[in-house]
């Protein structure tokens, strides 16, 4: 185990090989460094001047690198991170092609990991003693450490924030919008620090499962630098999709064996219909996914990994209107190790024509027992509906432009259809995601592969070539690095 002390704080090492005009994320290392004078030496800097950022300017279209000043802190409890990497995410592009109705010029970007340089006056033992109920990390949170943060800003100490729905917290905040200036810069002021940041400095954050191991040092050293930044978003996002599916009340039938409503309750009689307990068949979940971008490819290996774990047969059709992303999605599954897919299912990738038929093959036109919606617009919510079933589930985790959806009560009673939209609270899905992100290093562990899910890692000064690429589908996930 790490030991973090003033004398000696377990840090992460952020490294980089250059090879011709790419650049790769080296493992992590650890080291134990800054000294207490070191440490007192930092505290009290002031990290003033000016720095790089990318920063958005209306009407659309229009990212700019440019100098503006260096965060401080504004509230007790704040934080300023220096940012070691930073994510350029597809819910980044509904602000660039202008689909909100924003004006204010402000620095872009919601997916950041990097070191804390600076705490406002709330951190430390005494402070965080003095004011009971307070999250952990007001107490425990250096100068020096090596963080990650969700895309929200959460107190972690409100009612919304105890029961989980940290992304909703009410005095949150998006990194990356008009309230709050985003990550795709050397310096970030991070509000409500102490409920926001997932330190990965200390054991204390890590999942239960993976504390459980008889080496966590060793198992950590496995895991590459790029793909930590994965936590602030994308990661627990399709970690969230799949979780929100899969514990569904229309679900449990085919996760139980016992038929609805008495799959709700195991102490309840099942009903009777003259064929005793559910089938075989019965049980077979079919899962149709609408978007292979980033986000649908982390929601796809979650939702593997998933099933694999409860032992559950599956037929999976991922679907994608561009045959770039679902080239992508193939080499992904056929990177993941047998732990992660295992024997008892089938996955294909489709176009959406494609899908429709192998839909109605696979389950004689009944239609899919849950949907994953990852794109955010009306046409996928619409092939959603379609590839349905009755008293089927769709899961949506796309952000969505301000339009009505396209359904009537009608269309949706006519099918018992149910509906999950919304927000992932990141915060709360980190342990998970965490623990995802450890196993399947084979997919998030590497740069520029064809099965890898980050693409590049480039300088923030090619934010704005970087934004027109992704928009066009040219490019996959893309990395900044802040300081060239």
């Amino acid at each position: 185990m790490l030991i973090k002390s003033l004398s000696g704080i377990a840090r992460f090492g952020f490294l980089r090989s250059r090879e011709g005009n790419s650049s790769k994320m080296c493992h992590r290392t650890f080291s134990l460094e800054l000294s207490r004078a070191q440490f007192v030496s930092s505290m009290s800097s002031n990290n003033t001047g000016t720095m790089l950022a990318a920063r958005w300017h209306p009407p659309s279209y229009d990212i700019r690198v440019e100098k503006v000043p260096v965060p401080q802190i504004e509230d007790p409890d704040d934080a300023v991170v220096k940012v070691t990497l930073a994510g350029l995410c597809g819910s980044d592009l509904h602000i660039y092609r202008g689909q909100q109705p924003i004006t204010k010029v402000h620095i872009t970007g919601h997916e950041f990991i990097g070191e804390v340089v600076k705490l406002g006056s709330n951190y430390g033992t005494n402070a965080a003693r003095s004011t009971s109920g307070r999250p952990n990390l007001y107490a425990t949170l250096s100068v020096g450490d090596k963080v990650v943060a969700p895309f929200t800003v959460n107190c972690g100490e409100c009612h919304v924030c105890r029961l989980g729905y940290t992304g909703r917290c009410p005095v949150g905040a998006l990194f990356g919008s008009p309230k709050l200036d985003g990550g795709q810069a050397q310096y970030v002021r991070v509000p409500k620090a102490g409920g926001t940041l997932y330190n990965l400095s200390s054991p204390a954050s890590w999942s239960s499962a993976l504390t459980a191991t008889s080496d966590v040092e060793t198992l950590l050293k496995n895991i590459s630098d790029s793909s930590l930044l994965l936590l602030s978003d994308i990661l627990p996002t399709g970690v969230f999709a799949a979780t929100q599916l899969l514990s569904h009340p229309k679900m449990q039938p085919m996760l139980t064996g016992r038929s609805w409503p008495s799959s709700l309750n195991s102490s309840s009689p099942s009903i009777d219909l003259g064929s005793g307990l559910l089938t075989q068949e019965d049980r077979l979940l079919t899962v149709a996914m609408i978007g292979l971008g980033p986000v649908g490819v982390c929601a796809a290996v979650a939702l593997l990994d998933a099933l694999v774990q409860k032992g559950l047969p599956y037929r999976i059709v991922a679907i994608d209107i561009n045959q770039s992303r679902r080239e992508k999605m193939e080499k992904v599954y056929e990177a993941i190790g047998s732990d992660g897919k295992g024997q008892n299912g089938e996955f294909v990738v489709q176009s959406l024509e494609e899908a429709k038929e192998t839909v109605a093959k696979w389950t004689g036109d009944v239609g899919c027992t849950g949907v994953l919606e990852v794109v955010g617009n009306n046409s996928a919510l619409t092939a959603a509906y379609d590839l349905a079933r009755p008293f089927g589930v769709i899961t949506s985790v796309g952000v969505h432009a301000p339009k009505n959806v396209p359904f009537t009560g009608q269309d949706l009673y006519n099918k018992n259809i149910s509906f999950d939209f919304g927000r992932c609270p990141a915060r709360a899905m980190f342990p998970m995601a965490f623990e995802l992100l450890v196993k399947r290093q084979d997919v998030f562990g590497k740069v520029g592969t064809e099965s890898s899910l980050i693409d590049r890692v480039v300088d923030i000064k090619q934010a704005s070539e970087m934004y027109k690429a992704f928009d066009q589908g040219q490019v996959g996930k893309v990395l900044f690095d802040p300081w060239g």
